[in-house]
């Protein structure tokens, strides 16, 4: 069975049973059980886990089939020659991903932990893919292992009332904003980072205060070696990468909860980017110097309504030469901005938004309605600066799987969401015990009309019909529709589906979607 059938069927399914469950739930809201104790099974495995006071270890098997169609081409086809597009030679993707984990942590007190991780995640292309590394192949792509957590954390350091995290390991600040994912080119494979981190605490004043140092390297082998090579074979082997340049951060978040209704958040970012020199046929990425000031503020009021509000401004400096197209200082690109053309340094002056409004009704069914709204400014093709907002460490789905990861590549990078307006509902409810069901629309908008970044024609893609007219502002309607269901601590899964119809921002406007099907397994 193809997997649209596969995932329509299942769908259809969960549409029933959602309906079966909104006739036959009580109205009345059911008193919460105290916690049952472990069953002698689930006692035996947490004996397993923890089998002496000072070692803790588990694992987990994550399985999905994910398919998706002109996410990446954007329905344009190839260029002359064909294989000077990859993005429209290629469509559609079916694959599975196989991502296996397994972890420790070791207590030599009760103030040190040493915690270790090691992940892998092969996959199994049924139509010929579009990843860089295994590009037109079918079968299976034997990827490397790699340690994605290894720290050492010391809670109480010298008696303060503070917790010290030096090493490998994973960051969220926030709702992840700016701050969620620092390897995004590996595709939610891992999304570490390696970083030393002091969270303190004012206990008094109901404040955390946390200072971060960060250094990633592009390369996953740059300085600790993966199981593996991370390197494709064949004629022309291609390094595989975490993400676009060698990047060095420093980072200071504040956050206060003095007030249910009004948590307050104030940081700096400071982003230093360096691109790759030594892949076999170019340099890759940025240079960079981001300065990025911003806060947040959230809260719960009268018990029903918690909002969100969030705001950025960014300066400093950039350079991205590989995503220009001068020729003797002549641009071949005319969907490409002007002022993106310059192979020099451009200072930066951009700035974005993002809220969240939610309504909890609080009944039986858990219905929550929730209206977003988000802005990143794009690059103004009618100044010198460069004005494209740079999500940093943000560069993960946190509000789509499909559009602000696969859709960004040919305009900027994976994940690399800018020039970008968007807003609208998303209505979730839990049907049953253990299910959750979601359903958003977003309208989608660009800043400015021209793309920030066209990779087509650039020779980075090579050669290809631009997928931009350079003269529209719609982006589209998006939709997207998920069904989550927890069969116990050890099992879960989920179906995915989502759809964009494309605007006049784009040239093609075929229908793009995407669907996946998911099951995990945790120790």
């Amino acid at each position: 069975m193809k997997p649209t059938r596969l995932l329509t069927a299942l769908a259809l399914a969960g549409s029933l049973a959602l309906s079966h469950a909104q006739s036959t739930m009580s109205a009345a809201a059911a008193t919460p059980a105290p916690a049952p104790a472990p069953s002698p099974a689930e006692q035996t495995i947490q004996d397993i886990k923890n089998p002496v006071w000072w070692l803790t270890w588990g694992g987990d098997l994550r399985l999905r089939n994910e398919y998706f169609n002109n996410a990446l081409s954007l329905g344009v086809p190839a260029g002359n020659p064909p294989a000077g597009n990859p993005f429209g030679s290629v469509h559609e993707n079916d694959y599975f991903r196989f991502r296996g984990r397994i972890w420790a942590s070791i207590l030599p007190t009760n103030d040190f932990t040493f915690n270790v991780r090691l992940a892998a995640e092969p996959r199994e292309f049924l139509k010929p893919a579009t990843m860089d590394t295994f590009f037109n192949q079918e079968g299976p792509q034997w990827r490397y292992g790699i340690f994605d957590n290894l720290n050492i954390q010391w809670k109480n350091p010298f008696k303060l009332p503070a917790t010290l995290t030096i090493g490998r390991q994973d960051i969220l600040l926030g709702d992840g904003w700016l701050m969620g994912d620092g390897t995004p080119e590996d595709g939610s494979f891992t999304t570490f980072v390696d970083a030393a981190r002091v969270t303190y605490r004012l206990d008094d004043q109901h404040t955390t205060i946390d200072a971060i140092g960060l250094m990633q390297f592009a390369r996953p082998d740059a300085w600790l070696p993966t199981l593996g090579p991370s390197t494709a074979v064949g004629a022309n082997p291609e390094p595989d990468t975490l993400t676009d340049q060698n990047e060095k951060g420093a980072i200071l978040w504040i956050a206060n909860k003095s007030l249910d209704y009004a948590n307050l958040d104030g940081y700096f970012f400071y982003k230093h980017d360096t691109r790759i020199n030594n892949f076999p046929s170019q340099t890759f990425g940025d240079n960079g110097d981001i300065y990025t000031l911003g806060g947040r503020l959230s809260g719960v009021v009268c018990e029903q309504w918690k909002y969100s509000l969030e705001g950025a401004y960014q300066f400093g400096r950039k350079q991205d030469p590989d995503l220009n197209d001068v020729v003797g200082g002549v641009p071949k690109n005319l969907n490409l901005a002007p002022s993106a053309q310059s192979t020099g340094f451009r200072g930066l002056d951009a700035f974005g938004l993002q809220s969240k409004v939610t309504y909890m009704f609080k009944d039986n069914l858990n219905n929550q309605l929730s209206l977003s709204a988000e802005f990143l400014s794009g690059d103004n093709p009618n100044t010198s600066r460069d004005e494209m907002f740079d999500v940093l460490w943000g560069r993960w789905p946190a509000w789509s799987e499909m559009y602000n990861i696969y859709s960004y590549v040919q305009e900027t990078r994976v994940g690399q969401t800018a020039n970008l307006i968007r807003f609208g509902p998303t209505w979730t409810l839990t049907p049953m015990p253990k299910m959750d069901l979601s359903a958003s629309y977003y309208l989608l908008l660009a800043d400015q009309d021209k793309p920030t970044r066209d990779l087509s024609n650039t020779g980075i893609i090579g050669p290809s019909p631009s997928p931009f007219t350079g003269t529209g502002n719609d982006r589209g309607q998006y939709l997207q529709a998920t069904l989550k269901y927890k069969f116990n601590q050890h099992l879960s899964g989920h179906l995915w589906s989502e759809f964009l119809f494309p605007g006049d921002f784009y040239v093609n406007h075929s229908l793009i979607t995407f669907l996946r099907a998911e099951v995990m397994l945790t120790f």
